[in-house]
């Protein structure tokens, strides 16, 4: 790729059970995401989560994404909660889809393979953590505690990841999830806490690849604040292979 071409960033997308413009069901993803990436000088390429009957690992994921630059994994509904082991459902959990979670689960495990930089954002996160062995907590616990409509002070670890592309150790962040992550994946650390100690940042530290996976909605305020753009921008230098 020649570095005055736009990196290609590889965006799964969510399925919409209705859009107006559209007329019926469709494949989206949030334009303040795909603006962001553009900002930061990638090229945003929304791709079909194809994976039938959600079973199994997708056929010709890894094919798929090697003719991308770099992944984000976006936000979206819930992860099945049998994906990382729980044998009931708590009534808050809404929006599974098997089909999207078998192929985001692939995509955030054959991106570090490929060496495809990853970013990943609130589900994202999730899917990341799922994808390597870790939990979730299925509900924080409702109004009150949950991380919704919410924007709130993030605290960096210093010397992490996304500290450095923050260019700060503390921000203000914009969520909008109800759930969390229980136990870590293998390889990851937590680099990024909220005041009441829900992890909001994990990295790969030492694995090699660009990797950084967010609780919060960068896309959000990122037009606005130069922290959360910075993430952005990342992902894009790491695809550019100068990050």
């Amino acid at each position: 790729m020649s570095r005055s071409a736009r990196p290609l960033i590889a965006i799964p997308a969510r399925f919409s059970a209705t859009t107006s413009a559209l007329r019926y069901a469709a494949e989206v993803n949030a334009r303040a995401l795909v603006e962001a990436v553009w900002r930061a000088g990638g090229e945003p390429a929304t791709i079909h989560p194809y994976a039938p009957g959600g079973l199994g690992d997708p056929p010709g994921t890894a094919a798929r994404l090697a003719r991308f630059d770099g992944v984000l994994l976006p936000g979206g509904g819930d992860l099945a909660p049998h994906r990382y082991g729980a044998e009931e459902s708590h009534e808050a959990v809404y929006d599974v889809d098997d089909e999207q979670d078998a192929f985001d689960l692939e995509v955030a495990r054959q991106a570090p393979v490929l060496g495809l930089p990853l970013l990943a954002v609130c589900r994202g996160l999730q899917v990341v953590n799922t994808a390597r062995g870790g939990t979730l907590h299925q509900d924080m616990g409702g109004p009150g505690r949950e991380h919704r409509h919410l924007t709130h002070p993030v605290r960096l670890t210093a010397g992490s990841a996304v500290a450095a592309v923050a260019g700060t150790d503390k921000i203000e962040a914009s969520c909008y999830h109800h759930q969390h992550i229980d136990r870590l994946g293998r390889g990851l650390a937590a680099t990024a806490h909220a005041a009441d100690g829900t992890i909001e940042a994990v990295e790969a530290p030492g694995a090699g690849g660009w990797l950084l996976a967010v609780q919060w909605h960068p896309e959000d305020t990122a037009a606005q604040d130069p922290a959360q753009q910075g993430l952005f921008d990342a992902l894009v230098r790491a695809a550019r292979g100068t990050g």
